[in-house]
């Protein structure tokens, strides 16, 4: 079964349970400070989950488009992926374990849908501890589908047990489906520590609220968040080793292969052609949702992806241009999926031949760099070394692959410090994955007073850019704390201070007319018509939220806001910045 073929039957089978499909929404995270991308397919649900209505009502379901780089450095392998594709469906205080087991029961073994053998599935859930009893409830549905006893695990909280994001918050129970992909017949007893099983699915059960002394208390709504990996299923059931050996990666390889000048496609595709791949479709994906190559953030990591991507390229003997390439194959696969690839084409392909004529530059910087390390070693010298340490500084600064480096080391006479290298390279990788803990880290946002003010405030400070600036001003991203405001938006060049002095003045002028803030459900259409500004033409589906602040703002959105702008205090515009290129970005404070 395609993956295509995958996606479909999943969205028709829960709209046929009475689910309304949503769009996906941008990988950019509208709400969520404490995430660089959309991670998850609950991700943009975050409110909803909290309790606000949603306006496509208590049944969703959705393909979303999902980043995760905390193991950016895996990506090579067969496994590890920066993009990825979730499928899921929602209830929202609607129903609960009953339902979304049977549910998940029926797409996996139905004739219809994924058909999987029945002697082929296992499942785990929650064993319970001191603080929350075992979910005899999961366990006893399960078995009463067919599921025999050997094969339902009971495990911990590391294993079955979804949150909270924090120290407080919702958390609860899971249950999680696993397929055999072993040779013949799956062994009677489950065992989740063989690699042959492996999980496809995973249906949490938010039911209860941790609390600060720690007890764990019945939610009033009790909410089902369910994902299933569509790279990881397609794989599964096709019977491959690895999603890149699926038609997923197809028209990509194809792409490297005749940029190559290869006459036919290589039997096993290397670590190299796996990161140029992938790296380059997750690029692609975030270009489309308006981010640009920088120095901080999204940007930086849009830029590293790219760059990471060039220089596997050159270990393979491609010296020229070739993104673009990768690139068309993407929007020719997924635009009628994702149609944010399709109308960005032409800028997606401008900012990766941009990138790659800046990071020639900086090859050859690098380059220049390395000469001075070589000139420093005095000539006597009979053993000559470059440092680990110079290495890493040419990989991380120049982007050098330490190939390279060893391969120029070799024609001067030299070696280079491996062990050196390694460990800089190592305690680089630790230092990130301690950020990535923190930026890509998720969960629920934050939608307290303070933050909802300066959410609204960020609506005021879009309409006063656009009439200090002009009309091409867009939010190309922001980053909402209790404490600040960052607005990332579309202008070629840094404001003067004078017009940060108009912007900033039009912000307080609306806060002191005591604006009220109103909410309207309507139709995207109906939106559109109605000059409401909408970031992204994806949002969470057929009926969204517009907010109205009297004739300064009206836009589309589903964060959280105050009920009048009176309310917000005073608007302070903090600094003004590059993010990247072609977006520049305010940071600002309410006092």
């Amino acid at each position: 079964m395609k993956a295509a073929d995958i996606r479909k039957k999943y969205i028709e089978f829960f709209v046929s349970k009475g689910h309304h499909q949503i769009q996906s929404a941008s990988l950019i995270p509208e709400n969520d400070p404490t995430c660089l991308f959309t991670t998850a397919g609950m991700h943009p649900l975050v409110p909803y989950l909290q309790g606000a209505p949603h306006p496509a009502g208590k049944r969703l379901t959705d393909f979303q488009k999902c980043v995760r780089t905390g193991d950016i450095d895996e990506v090579g392998d067969p496994v590890h992926l920066t993009f990825f594709e979730m499928l899921g469906n929602w209830s929202l205080g609607d129903y609960f374990k009953e339902e979304a087991i049977r549910f998940s029961f029926e797409f996996l073994t139905g004739k219809e849908y994924l058909n999987i053998p029945l002697n082929r599935l296992a499942v785990t859930v929650f064993a319970g501890d001191d603080s929350v009893p075992f979910d005899e409830y999961a366990y006893n549905l399960w078995h009463s589908l067919g599921i025999p006893e050997a094969r339902i695990a009971k495990l911990g909280r590391k294993d079955n047990w979804w949150g909270p994001a924090g120290q407080t918050g919702p958390c609860g129970p899971d249950t999680e489906m696993f397929y055999w992909t072993g040779e013949g017949e799956a062994p009677e007893v489950f065992d989740p520590a063989n690699k042959l099983w492996v999980e496809i699915w995973n249906d949490v059960f938010m039911q209860y609220n941790k609390t600060a002394d720690g007890t764990f208390e019945p939610l009033a709504q009790k909410n089902v968040d369910t994902g299933m990996g569509l790279e990881r299923v397609t794989a599964i059931l096709q019977g491959k080793a690895s999603c890149y050996e699926t038609e997923i990666f197809a028209p990509l390889f194809a792409a490297l292969d005749a940029v190559r000048g290869l006459a036919e496609a290589p039997a096993e595709r290397t670590s190299s052609e796996r990161i140029m791949a992938d790296h380059l479709r997750t690029a692609t994906f975030i270009l489309a949702d308006g981010i640009t190559p920088g120095k901080v953030d999204q940007p930086y990591v849009l830029r590293r992806l790219i760059r990471r991507a060039i220089r596997e390229g050159r270990k393979v003997g491609i010296t020229g241009p070739f993104t673009g390439k990768v690139a068309e194959a993407v929007i020719g696969q997924l635009g009628d999926v994702y149609p944010e690839l399709v109308s960005r084409k032409d800028v997606i392909l401008e900012e990766l031949a941009k990138e790659e004529q800046q990071f020639a530059q900086t090859l050859e910087k690098g380059t220049r760099e390395f000469e001075k390390f070589i000139d420093r070693v005095p000539a006597h010298i009979t053993r000559k070394v470059i440092s680990g340490k110079n290495a890493f500084y040419l990989y991380e600064t120049y982007g050098f692959p330490i190939e390279l480096t060893e391969e120029m080391a070799r024609e001067k006479g030299f070696e280079v410090d491996m062990p050196g290298f390694e460990a800089a390279f190592r305690k680089h990788q630790e230092m990130s994955r301690a950020g990535a803990e923190q930026k890509f880290k998720g969960g629920l946002a934050d939608a307290s007073e303070a933050t909802a003010k300066l959410h609204s405030a960020t609506h005021l400070l879009q309409a006063a850019l656009r009439k200090v600036l002009g009309d091409h001003v867009e939010q190309r991203g922001s980053n909402i704390t209790a404490e600040r405001l960052r607005f990332d938006f579309s202008h070629g060049a840094k404001m003067t201070p004078e017009e940060l002095k108009q912007a900033q003045d039009l912000v307080n002028e609306a806060i002191e007319r005591k604006l009220p803030i109103v909410c309207t459900e309507m139709s995207v259409e109906e939106a559109k018509k109605s000059g409401a500004m909408h970031v992204f033409e994806s949002k969470y589906g057929d009926v969204v939220k517009v907010y109205t602040m009297g004739d300064v703002s009206c836009e589309i959105c589903g964060g959280p806001h105050a009920a009048n702008t009176g309310d917000l205090g005073k608007f302070r515009i903090v600094k003004e910045e590059s993010s990247s290129s072609g977006v520049r970005r305010i940071k600002a404070v309410l006092e």
